[in-house]
């Protein structure tokens, strides 16, 4: 789901790379005086385990690819806002020293999987579990949810750039990403899973 640089045409990275850095900041001050002594430590430590689920790509079409994102589950496990900039982090880093997506493309990712894939899948998440009352499921759906959102707001702004017709590329990255966020959903339910047994505690987030 990375964007190489050149896939964007310059309006759309810039317009993007602008309304990242205003939702980023935005995310800093709401995360601001909420992080305790557990969170700094946890926020490492799921960096360290998205940064590796998110090296496993697959091919798709257009030239960009597709894997895990991991932001729902860290959203749950840290607040949506603390989740936001473990998931910019974790671009910035695939960007810069692993060339995992484009440094002109890197807004457009940091929005695509970082805010849109966490806040909003976390904000599905908070309804299902309102309306259900199921937390694991509620927590599955939202992160299949966010993994499709994701795509295919790559998927427009590929299109919209001029890179790929809509008709073409919104179905290949929907399609993979179907698949893909059954694996994610699994996988989140596997570690809050674990969480919930070894470590309630960290389950107890503060009101957002």
């Amino acid at each position: 789901m990375h964007i190489p640089d050149g896939f964007l045409s310059t309006p759309v990275w810039a317009s993007m790379a602008v309304i990242s850095i205003i939702l980023i900041f935005y995310a800093l001050s709401k995360a601001k005086g909420k992080l305790g002594e557990r969170s700094i430590p946890l926020m490492g430590m799921l960096a360290a385990f998205i940064f590796a689920a998110q090296m496993l790509n697959v091919p798709v079409a257009a030239g960009t690819s597709g894997h895990m994102l991991g932001g729902v589950l860290a959203a749950v496990l840290l607040g949506p806002f603390s989740a936001s900039i473990v998931m910019t982090a974790v671009f910035i880093v695939q960007a810069i020293f692993f060339q995992d997506g484009g440094i002109t493309a890197l807004g457009a990712n940091i929005f695509n999987m970082g805010l849109i894939g966490t806040l909003m899948g976390y904000y599905i998440y908070r309804g299902l579990r309102r309306v259900t009352k199921q937390f694991l499921a509620s927590a599955a759906v939202a992160a299949w949810a966010a993994v499709m959102l994701a795509a295919s707001a790559c998927a427009i702004e590929l299109a919209i750039s001029g890179t790929s017709p809509l008709y073409i590329v919104l179905p290949a990255m929907a399609g993979i990403h179907a698949i893909i966020g059954l694996v994610e959903a699994g996988l989140t339910v596997a570690v809050l899973v674990y969480v919930s047994r070894s470590r309630p505690d960290l389950l107890k987030l503060p009101k957002v």
